[in-house]
């Protein structure tokens, strides 16, 4: 692996850049339509950078560029999605959100026609067609390669509470599936998915990268898919663990949970009094109850192995970040934590309107409930 270590030296410490994936959808029917070629062909040269193709043809993804903060990159947030609502109206689609589309079929959907996604598809055939998934990522920016290890590993010990707030994703396949983020366990069908083993050091991190590029595991590392990694062509760490949201508020909530777990982390670092080992039995295990259950699902901390209610992992995370989240400028988020502790994840609105209306409705509203306008400000 090049040497990029030099990457993670920021000028400007905690940055942030955001990509969220959408579905490009029929206005009238609300499935999935092959539009992201007649994207990338509609868009201004200067834009080009800021989307990319995702595996198949009927989602497309946008990235921020790097923001100095929580509130300017969601105007970045907003600006692209009204730009892809823009383009849908001259191109014939609709955008949508939700972690996976409820009903699209895996044999329906139409792989990208490029290098990188078309060895995705020769690795792993049926189950990269089924791979109708969307995320939003997160990415920091760190203040040297070291700090980017300490945050990954430290960060694994909010990824479940990350999860459960953004779950989004109860249907796959027209099946109502007993998950809440379905689409953790259709992208977990691929390699390399998993929550990452404790790393000793960068070198040791680049260690695993070399060796998978050796063995012929991947091409290059971006094909490393961990929930969450340091993310070498940018010198960030990248959060990989949740659902896309249509509400900005919660995107806002996700966004600043992340930049403020890695500050405080960064913080306890820097004064030597960071735990970076944890029980991976116990990481995994939350993992799997916030993709399946509800908040009042009992999980283990996997630093003290105490035994207490999803929610009080949620209400712990904030608790651990509250004072990074006065220092950045973004204590307003808390708020939305505490809302979708009350109301319950986005997956929880899918179900109650497919209770109401089936398929049908469900499809329209995912449409119709994305948000293009901020109504929460910072305080």
């Amino acid at each position: 692996m090049p040497d990029y270590s030099a990457r993670f030296k920021h000028r400007r410490h905690f940055t942030v850049g955001v990509e969220e994936e959408y579905m490009l959808c029929d206005p009238r029917s609300g499935g999935l339509i092959d539009r992201a070629d007649q994207i990338m062909e509609r868009l201004e040269p200067e834009e080009k950078e800021r989307f990319t193709y995702e595996l198949i043809q009927s989602e497309i993804e946008i990235n921020t560029p790097v923001a100095a903060d929580v509130d300017e990159v969601m105007g970045q947030v907003v600006h692209f999605r009204q730009r892809v609502r823009e383009l849908g109206a001259e191109l014939g689609y609709r955008l949508g959100i939700s972690g996976t589309h409820p009903t699209a079929l895996a044999d329906d959907q139409s792989f990208v026609d490029s290098e990188g996604y078309q060895w995705v598809a020769q690795q792993l055939h049926f189950y990269a067609q089924r791979n109708i998934t969307f995320a939003t990522h997160v990415h920091v920016a760190m203040p040297d390669a070291e700090a980017a290890i300490a945050v990954t590993n430290a960060a694994r010990r909010w990824l479940a509470p990350l999860l459960a707030l953004s779950t989004n994703s109860p249907f796959f396949h027209g099946h109502d599936t007993g998950m809440l983020s379905s689409r953790t366990f259709q992208f977990g069908a691929f390699p390399r998915t998993n929550v990452p083993d404790t790393f000793r050091s960068f070198e040791h991190f680049g260690h695993i990268l070399d060796t998978y590029i050796e063995m012929g595991s991947i091409n290059q590392p971006r094909q490393i898919w961990w929930k969450i990694r340091p993310h070498g062509h940018y010198g960030t760490v990248e959060f990989r663990i949740c659902d896309v949201q249509r509400s900005l508020a919660r995107t806002r909530m996700l966004v600043g949970l992340s930049q403020a777990i890695c500050h405080r982390i960064v913080r306890d670092f820097e004064a030597d009094q960071l735990q970076q080992h944890f029980e991976m039995e116990f990481l995994n295990d939350a993992i799997w109850k916030a993709t399946r259950f509800g908040f009042d699902a009992k999980v283990a901390d996997p630093a003290t192995h105490e035994i207490m209610p999803m929610r009080d992992m949620v209400e712990q995370m904030v608790d651990y970040v509250r004072p990074s989240l006065s220092e950045l400028g973004t204590a307003d988020i808390v708020s939305t934590v505490e809302e979708v502790l009350l109301q319950g994840s986005e997956a929880m609105e899918q179900l109650a309107v497919y209770r109401a209306g089936g398929f049908e409705a469900l499809q329209q509203m995912l449409m119709d409930r994305v948000e293009f306008e901020e109504t929460v400000q910072a305080s």
